[in-house]
């Protein structure tokens, strides 16, 4: 027989695995996006478009503090409703304290489950604080329809 072992006696040996490719890092790693905050901070500063924040808000992670009931808390307290949002445990936490009850959800989602009539408020307590009112918000919903659609 080809390729086999004549000897049935044979004891067959593997090679341990090698240290392959894969495990090493890679010589020229991708650059990753920046974060949701640093895309805030250029966005309210001037140095980053519209459109650039929205694609990078659409697949950031968003911290949103809970009540007892699933979904969004609004505050009322304002010119139009607004659901205050985080980019960053920290930021909530210094919000609504180190107890508080919170979800995260990417800003995709958000724009999806906002309810209509409803603004957002990013980083409520941060030095680079951002206001989407309902009518921005309805904008950012029909911007990512027709990148999504074309």
């Amino acid at each position: 027989m080809y390729g086999y072992e004549q000897n049935q006696g044979a004891q067959q040996q593997y090679a341990p695995p090698q240290q392959g490719y894969a495990q090493q890092p890679p010589l020229y790693p991708e650059p990753s996006p920046p974060s949701l905050a640093d895309a805030v901070r250029a966005f309210t500063t001037g140095s980053l478009s519209a459109e650039d924040f929205q694609q990078i808000f659409a697949t950031s992670k968003v911290y949103c503090p809970r009540g007892d009931n699933p979904g969004f808390l609004a505050l009322h307290n304002t010119q139009q409703p607004v659901i205050p949002m985080f980019t960053s445990l920290k930021q909530l936490r210094r919000y609504a304290g180190k107890e508080s009850k919170y979800f995260v959800i990417t800003g995709a989602e958000v724009l999806d489950l906002l309810p209509t009539g409803y603004g957002f408020v990013l980083d409520m307590e941060g030095d680079h604080r951002i206001v989407f009112d309902a009518k921005a918000v309805e904008e950012m919903v029909d911007f990512a329809m027709r990148r999504m659609y074309g």
